[in-house]
């Protein structure tokens, strides 16, 4: 059956399933979902079920319902738009039209076209071989003969001969309608036979400027069917589909073939919403494709193997042949829209980088783009473990290769304005003694005692001028320049501030990791890590069972080789009798 989950709006996600009570449990009772299930289940308030038949009526109530009420975790095809047909109007001397409308007029609707464009360069073919009308005379056998009408600019420039007035018979007229119809439905072989034919015929009659005029029709039949792939004369209606995806998107070809020929290509990208696989993406995707597209193909072909309830159609996944020919065309063409995706992905990330480097540059009129900063935070605990760390981003993303910590050695309590002189002094005259490229800017976290440390380990190493040094305080996120007593308000929104921001939390991060560890590694030091041959990792033990080393002097001899062994408990022993032993 099929099975609705709800939230407080309204339906949220639908699926189908074979055993509704075991599909529907497994959300609630495993544990190795993705996040994006995790967050489904997390929003389901309730839920409803209907039971069906066969799994085939599943699949057709569940594409249904999806479309009807397109909830936000079901992957969906949601274009909107509507398709270009080709319109051979129901009227004597029909005429041949674009529209987006399907009128049930007893005309003839050829298509959709995925594009207009492919729809355009159809007609524009079929009207430089035929000379059909434009106009939209009632061109009955009454009006024409009662001469209400009179030829225009189209008949005097050879594209039109003139049915309004009588020129051109009814008979030759459909003829040429015969043949549009077989290029409508992609079938050039009568049209070029026919136009082929004309052409001899001519030549014979010594009639050169028409044959030249007939070869130039067949050349653009020929021209137009070589665009056109042609894939084997023995494949005739068949609808390939080929999918490729990767974490967040799934990409899908489609390709629709006629009487041997490719009509109609169509790429898309839809977004992946719980990390589906692609078999249970391209199915709905399938059926959704083929009715927009009007296709009534008895043949499917695929990269994936596909379940569908469609009676009568053949569901496969060729591996050789014409056929494997077909789908590797598709997968061609699926991939290369996932790589271009990509790199526009990567493009689009590489401009958003250079923005933020421009706006940082213009909020703090620098001279150059800050492709490289550096920001430095110190961190200690009441003056203990003093340390700092640095943490460097290129192109406005981090660079974690160059972040680096610091041990604070030449101040002795808590003075975060002398340790921010000395980390600031070691990193930039290291950097001018292994002449290593010098960053753009320079961020201190804190207000102007920070930044003022700062400048004067720059000028004391004579980079005063050379490295533009800011500071960022906390309280207001307020940033400070050299000599200006009043800070610079940055808008909150500001691209160039958000990294600031960024950057600060990030050293901070860096630092505090680094000073706990530390701390950590201080606070595990006891009496017992000072005793040869026994260990940390047996310390600890000992003094999370017994709490104090004084407890761990009072046991037995029994208790300490139960809780460590023999080899160790002679160890302690010796240990302790040294330590009770009298001075000498």
């Amino acid at each position: 059956g099929v099975y609705k989950y709800f939230d407080d709006e309204g339906i949220i996600y639908v699926g189908k399933a074979i055993d509704l009570r075991k599909r529907v449990s497994s959300y609630f009772n495993k544990n190795d979902h993705n996040k994006k299930t995790q967050q489904l289940v997390r929003n389901i308030k309730r839920l409803e079920f209907t039971i069906v038949d066969s799994e085939s009526d599943a699949f057709l109530l569940e594409n249904n319902l999806i479309k009807q009420h397109q909830p936000k975790y079901n992957i969906l095809l949601k274009d909107g738009k509507t398709y270009p047909y080709l319109c051979l109007t129901n009227e004597r001397f029909p005429r041949l039209i674009p529209t987006r409308n399907k009128i049930n007029d007893g005309s003839r609707y050829y298509g959709p076209y995925a594009t207009g464009t492919a729809m355009n360069v159809l007609l524009e073919l079929i009207r430089a071989l035929y000379p059909l009308r434009t106009c939209t005379y009632n061109l009955t056998p009454a009006n024409v003969a009662a001469g209400k009408f009179k030829v225009c600019l189209e008949y005097h420039i050879g594209n039109c001969k003139g049915p309004c007035e009588n020129l051109e018979d009814e008979a030759t007229y459909n003829g040429y309608i015969t043949q549009i119809k077989q290029i409508l439905n992609g079938d050039l072989r009568i049209p070029k036979q026919y136009f082929r034919e004309q052409m001899g015929r001519a030549a014979q009659e010594m009639q050169y400027e028409l044959a030249h005029q007939f070869k130039v029709k067949l050349d653009k039949l020929d021209a137009f069917q070589a665009k056109s792939t042609i894939v084997s004369d023995t494949l005739t209606n068949i609808d390939v589909f080929a999918i490729a995806s990767n974490e967040k998107a799934a990409f899908i070809s489609y390709m629709k073939v006629m009487n041997g020929s490719i009509i109609l290509t169509q790429s898309l990208e839809v977004t992946k919403k719980l990390d589906e696989p692609d078999a249970e993406i391209l199915g709905p995707l399938v059926m959704q494709l083929r009715q927009d597209f009007e296709s009534e193909a008895r043949e499917i072909l695929s990269n994936v193997a596909l379940e569908l309830p469609l009676p009568g159609v053949a569901l496969a996944v060729p591996q050789i042949g014409d056929k494997r020919k077909l789908l590797e065309l598709g997968l061609k063409n699926v991939l290369y829209l996932r790589k271009e995706k990509e790199s526009m992905n990567e493009r689009s990330k590489d401009l958003n980088e250079v923005r933020i480097m421009e706006t940082i540059k213009k909020d703090l009129r620098l001279k150059d783009l800050p492709k490289h900063i550096e920001c430095f935070d110190n961190s200690n605990f009441q003056g203990d473990n003093p340390v700092a760390a640095m943490v460097c981003f290129r192109n406005a993303k981090p660079s974690k290769k160059d972040y680096r910590h610091y041990h604070i050695k030449t101040v002795v309590g808590p003075d975060d304005f002398q340790s921010m002189y000395e980390v600031v002094h070691r990193r930039y005259r290291r950097l001018t003694d292994e002449g290593a490229s010098l960053p753009q800017l320079v961020i201190v976290d804190g207000g102007k005692g920070q930044l003022s440390m700062a400048v004067k380990a720059l000028k004391d190493l004579n980079l005063w001028g050379q490295i533009p040094v800011i500071g960022i305080a906390k309280r207001l996120e307020e940033i400070y320049v050299p000599n200006d007593p009043l800070p610079i308000y940055i808008d909150k929104r500001s691209e160039s501030l958000r990294l600031f921001q960024r950057m600060r939390d990030e050293v901070h991060r860096f630092g505090i990791t680094f000073h706990r560890s530390l701390r950590d590694a201080g606070t595990l030091k006891t009496e017992l890590t000072d005793v040869k041959s026994l260990g940390p990792i047996t310390a600890e033990k000992l003094l999370n069972k017994f709490k104090s080393v004084k407890k761990i002097r009072e046991l037995s001899e029994a208790e300490l080789v139960a809780e460590v062994g023999k080899a160790k408990t002679k160890v302690l022993q010796a240990y302790f009798d040294q330590q009770e032993a009298p001075a000498e």
